[in-house]
């Protein structure tokens, strides 16, 4: 597998001409911006809009939905496959080392926005007047790239991409909000998938449930399963979780059979410490306590 550690280096190993800036570049993707037929890496991040007539591109489990015109988010060193592409539409492919944000706020701020890390099913897909939002945005960042550099220019460039980033998070809400394929059924899957881990026994012979292994299970990045939970209840999978695991805790104490050590290590706590501490965080007192009043 190639990995490129400048942008440079992407710019010559796909036939594009040298980057105006060592450390950042914004690309026209016409029908033969294809990236080459290839897996890779890099030291940059990947800002990418495309309409896709055929061909694959895939990151993590799966493969690009491209039904419809979508933006995908890529963070330095995650593995990209991408073999016989051919867009319907004119894109554009933004790249920006990880250097060029050194400094900057946007070096921490980025870290924020939960799509980097979504899968590639997961991308943004934007509808006619949000394109024309983003399209605004490239153009600036396009014109400023192809400015003679001054003083103000990475500054510049930055602010445009922060807005970038942030409309793609409000979009984003957007779409958890309008696909009903997906936001609104999520928390009764979620609710599913622990119901089975619990009836298989997987918590005396795995341990706890973690937020990667439902999200498996519901094939969609832990990422993106958290943050359509929290838009839909306002809560991380792992909030829900521990709330799931705390009331399976407190059917098991108000039965009064088994002591808060044995519950603890039923439920798939290493120690029963942890557990007692999770316990009196949901509920407001030890488990032992809530015992003691269950039984009253």
């Amino acid at each position: 597998m190639k990995h490129y550690k400048t942008i440079s280096e992407i710019h010559k190993g796909n036939g594009w001409a040298p980057p105006e800036n060592p450390l950042f570049s914004i690309n026209a993707c016409n029908n033969a911006c294809t990236l080459g037929n290839r897996e890779f890496t890099s030291d940059a991040y990947m800002i990418g809009f495309k309409k896709l007539k055929s061909g694959i591109i895939r990151y993590g489990r799966t493969e690009y939905d491209h039904s419809e015109g979508s933006m995908m988010f890529v963070k330095p060193r995650q593995i990209i496959e991408i073999k016989d592409i051919e867009f319907e539409e004119k894109g554009f492919m933004i790249l920006i080392h990880e250097d060029f944000l050194a400094g900057h706020e946007l070096h921490h701020a980025i870290q924020k926005y939960g799509y980097f890390d979504y899968e590639v099913n997961e991308a943004l897909h934007l509808s006619p007047k949000e394109e024309m939002v983003i399209w605004e945005l490239h153009d600036k960042v396009k014109a400023e790239y192809q400015n003679n550099p001054d003083e103000y220019s990475r500054e510049i460039i930055l602010s445009h991409i922060a807005s970038i980033l942030m409309y793609a998070q409000r979009f984003y809400k957007r779409q958890f909000l309008n696909r009903t394929d997906m936001s609104g059924k999520t928390v009764t899957r979620f609710n599913d998938a622990l119901g089975a881990y619990y009836g298989q026994g997987y918590l005396q012979t795995k341990g706890l449930p973690s937020v990667n292994s439902i999200a498996e299970q519901l094939n969609v990045s832990s990422r993106y399963l958290s943050d359509l939970l929290r838009q839909e209840t306002g809560k991380t999978a792992m909030d829900l979780i521990h709330i799931s695991l705390i009331s399976e805790a407190k059917n098991m104490l108000r039965e009064g059979s088994q002591g808060v050590a044995e519950i603890a290590y039923g439920l798939g706590f290493e120690n029963s410490s942890y557990f007692t501490r999770l316990f009196k965080k949901q509920t407001g007192m030890k488990p032992l306590e809530f015992k003691k009043m269950s039984l009253n």
